[in-house]
């Protein structure tokens, strides 16, 4: 049977940042290993001395709350906090794992599966991080070339610079249903 592991792009998609680290969301990292959130939660806990704070944490209710509403992740908690097996739902907040909580998980989760899916994960971090090197490079070397000649080249450096600006954000979709105002 051949193990079939997500794309890159799959992967990286998932890749959120929150308090200033890339992370993975748990619901994320069960799914791309197969398992229900609350088992792999469980086999954390199990080794939990492997996972110190900058490993893994657990989001606040403020950032679920904001991830919810800036991505339209769903069911990050249910709305009282409670929920009965069987129907989805969370009963606790969700966990974030950082690159090296990630690469910790391998030696939690000893499947075929998780193996193939932690270097499919490490590739796409590295990937990532090689991305935001090369960004920052370019930035300094246009820099250093607008010091280096004269005003008349400034319209240019300003369009360069703004190529590298990442695209707005698209306009959230309304939902539910909107009254004309008379």
């Amino acid at each position: 049977m051949k193990l079939i592991v997500p794309s890159l792009e799959v992967i990286e998609s998932q890749i959120l940042t929150i308090r200033g680290h890339r992370v993975m969301l748990d619901s994320h990292m069960a799914e791309l290993y197969g398992v229900e959130t609350g088992a792999l939660i469980r086999a954390v806990k199990r080794n939990i001395e492997r996972f110190p704070c900058d490993f893994m944490f657990q989001l606040t209710e403020k950032e679920a709350e904001s991830l919810r509403c800036q991505f339209g992740i769903s069911n990050l908690r249910s709305q009282n906090g409670i929920s009965k097996k069987g129907r989805g739902g969370r009963r606790y907040l969700p966990y974030a794992f950082t690159q090296e909580g990630v690469a910790m998980l391998s030696g939690v989760l000893r499947s075929k599966r998780a193996v193939q899916v932690n270097i499919g994960i490490m590739r796409a971090f590295v990937k990532m991080r090689e991305a935001m090197i090369a960004h920052k490079d370019l930035s300094r070397r246009l820099n250093d070339m607008e010091r280096k000649y004269d005003k008349q080249f400034r319209a240019v450096f300003d369009a360069l610079r703004e190529l590298m600006e990442p695209p707005p954000a698209p306009p959230k979709k309304h939902i539910g249903f909107v009254r004309d105002k008379d």
